[in-house]
């Protein structure tokens, strides 16, 4: 059989990955096509493609995750070939049969390697008969709630629930002990089924303190299979990475050498061909258990390819064409060291409740040396409330952790992101943290620093507010006409500037006084966005008589947090509830939250149905206390 030629290629998904891709794919002088839904039309991916496809639909169900749409999309554009980048269908096998059935090409693994690694219950299955160490747990067919509990009970709380069909967080819950286990199997299952179209779920023992190292793998269809080293994945919040590194500090040659082996033969075991990560646990003891394979291009790809010098993208167009791989495992590099952060549209002082709206201010880090930065938006884009909250990230390297350390702290420093709340500054806390310096890693390194990553919310100083003042005069100059700004002008008597401010849900009337420096601010339409102490706080001018007038409050009512589809609702109107009830079930980003009444008393009234979408701020459910 003669090697499949490629000339045009399509990204089946969005955002950063579909950029990335693209930008490889056109430095191969590929012709890229880009797929979107409907709200997608002018996101980044689709403006910088060289054809474009509209699928239609809002939610994934009806655009992403929809493979006969997808596959008429590949044929009416010319593509030879689809790259699924990673979630949505990248792990779904009935994705790559349908693309083979159509005789087009997949940028992944065949599909019986999906099905026996793609299923986490299957691969822990495959690993237990190959005799690699696994985590205590259940992963079979039975999937009710007694066979959890029973299962539960067996290996002893805490256990996790994970779904069996995907990752990143989704469909993946923490149960403490038995009162929350079918609550917590529910919603996981529903996310499961939203996210991957697979509601099957597997449990097993919560360890405690663990680091998660993973080995990039990458198979040809020749049989070679090579380990490009590892990467150390533990600083997680909500099961989803936050800061991922190469290679992982404090591993021994030896160690390395072991986990990619055991990595190399798990792939060869399925026949496994392109990219993929095999995932451990790795304890202080050095033992090593097996977690899931990843059979994709994962979210922390580059800092594998920035300490071997390799392009993952341009390997799997080459493996998809018939190519071997180039090198041998010798010749595989392990130069200076990488990390990546990974920067979200979500609000770290709100249990990271994903954010949405329009960003008003987006600046990238200077590029250069040793600074990559992935993204998949500009300023002027939306975030909405259907997709994957990830706006990009960013990857510094160094000849050593510490100097890629303080490369990154340079570019967090640099970016700027105002008209929707952002992980930035937390990100920044994270990096700049003493036990992150001294890679004192585990995954539970954020709940234990969590009083310096996550500081509590203080009303700001007076000297922030003198700064804003000064920044948004020396940005706003004002006319010749004295009464037309806030000059303060007293005729016989010294000026006064006062200014009336509000920045988040803070408010401050501001006699300026005039400063020699003043802090990096960013003007954008009638909100300032002034850097202060790492965070960068949005600000406007508040004029307090049209506001007296407009000024109402509604009492008793609680509110959307975020855009989002209305999933569950748990009450009925006129019901009696007790403090903590979960009332109502909103999805947003592919993940459930549960609003809950703060305090006992009446359901006065519902103003939401299962199924609709609802605003930010809407008010969901009415209640009277006791």
């Amino acid at each position: 059989m003669s090697a499949p030629s490629i000339t045009t290629l399509l990204v089946a998904n969005r955002g950063e990955i579909a950029c990335r891709v693209m930008r490889t794919a056109k430095a191969m002088g590929l012709t890229t096509v880009a797929v979107h839904s409907a709200i997608d039309r002018d996101a980044r991916h689709s403006r910088e493609a060289d054809i474009r496809v509209d699928l239609g639909g809002s939610k994934a169900g009806d655009s992403y995750l929809d493979i006969d749409k997808i596959i008429a999309a590949a044929l009416a554009s010319g593509a030879q070939a689809i790259h699924p980048g990673y979630g949505f269908l990248s792990e779904n096998a009935a994705f790559a049969r349908a693309i083979d059935n159509a005789g087009l090409v997949f940028l992944g693994p065949p599909a019986s390697a999906i099905d026996a690694m793609g299923s986490k219950s299957a691969a822990k299955a495959l690993m237990e008969t190959a005799g690699v160490p696994l985590v205590p747990g259940y992963h079979g067919a039975a999937q009710d709630l007694d066979t959890f509990r029973a299962a539960a009970e067996r290996i002893g709380y805490p256990v996790l629930l994970k779904a069996t069909a995907g990752g990143g967080g989704k469909g993946m819950k923490v149960v403490e002990r038995e009162s929350e286990l079918a609550e917590s199997l529910a919603s996981a299952q529903r996310e499961a089924q939203s996210s991957f179209g697979d509601a099957r779920m597997l449990v097993e023992k919560y360890v405690l303190q663990p680091r998660h190292v993973e080995i990039q793998v990458f198979a040809d269809r020749h049989g070679h299979c090579l380990y490009l080293n590892e990467r150390d994945c533990s600083i997680q919040r909500r099961h989803q990475k936050v800061v991922e590194e190469a290679p992982a500090p404090g591993l021994s040659p030896a160690l390395r050498q072991a986990m990619g082996e055991a990595a190399v033969k798990a792939a060869l075991a399925i026949g496994y061909v392109g990219a993929g990560t095999v995932e451990f646990l790795l304890d202080a003891r050095g033992a090593f258990f097996f977690m899931e394979m990843n059979t994709r291009l994962q979210v922390e790809h580059p800092v594998t390819e920035a300490i071997t010098g390799l392009d993952l993208v341009a390997w799997q167009i080459h493996v998809a064409q018939g190519q071997a791989l180039p090198i041998n495992q010798q010749q595989v590099a392990l130069n200076g060291h990488a990390i990546e952060v990974r920067l979200y549209a979500e609000d770290p002082d709100n249990e990271f409740l994903p954010a949405t709206g329009t960003l008003a201010l987006y600046r990238e880090s200077t590029p250069g040396p040793g600074r990559r930065v992935d993204s998949g938006v500009s300023e002027g884009d939306s975030v909405s409330p259907f997709y994957d909250p990830m706006l990009g990230k960013l990857i510094a390297w160094g000849d050593t952790r510490e100097h890629a350390r303080l490369r990154l702290l340079a570019m967090l420093d640099e970016f700027a992101v105002g008209g929707v709340r952002t992980n930035l500054a937390f990100l920044r806390r994270i990096i700049g943290h003493p036990a992150f310096a001294e890679a004192e890693l585990d995954t539970g390194f954020i709940p234990r620093h969590q009083a310096q990553l996550l500081p509590a919310p203080a009303p700001l100083p007076e000297a922030f507010w003198q700064a804003a003042g000064n920044a948004l005069i020396a940005t706003q100059p004002p006319g010749n006409d004295p009464w037309s700004h806030a000059s303060g002008l007293r005729l016989g008597l010294p000026s006064e500037t006062v200014l009336h401010l509000r920045c988040r849900d803070q408010r401050q009337v501001v006699h300026l006084q005039p400063m020699a420096a003043e802090a990096s601010a960013f003007l954008r339409g009638d909100t300032l966005f002034l850097r202060w102490q790492d965070e960068l706080y949005p600000l406007t001018l508040v004029n307090p008589i049209a506001e007296a007038d407009a000024r109402h409050t509604q009492q008793g009512g609680l509110n959307a947090p975020m855009n989002g589809s209305i999933v569950r609702v748990l009450v009925s109107a006129g019901q009696h509830i007790e403090a903590g009830t979960p009332l109502v079930v909103l999805e947003a980003m592919k993940m459930e939250h549960s609003i809950r009444a703060p305090q006992a008393g009446v359901v006065k009234a519902l103003n939401c149905l299962e199924g609709e979408m609802v605003a930010e701020g809407s008010v969901l459910v009415e209640m009277e206390p006791d």
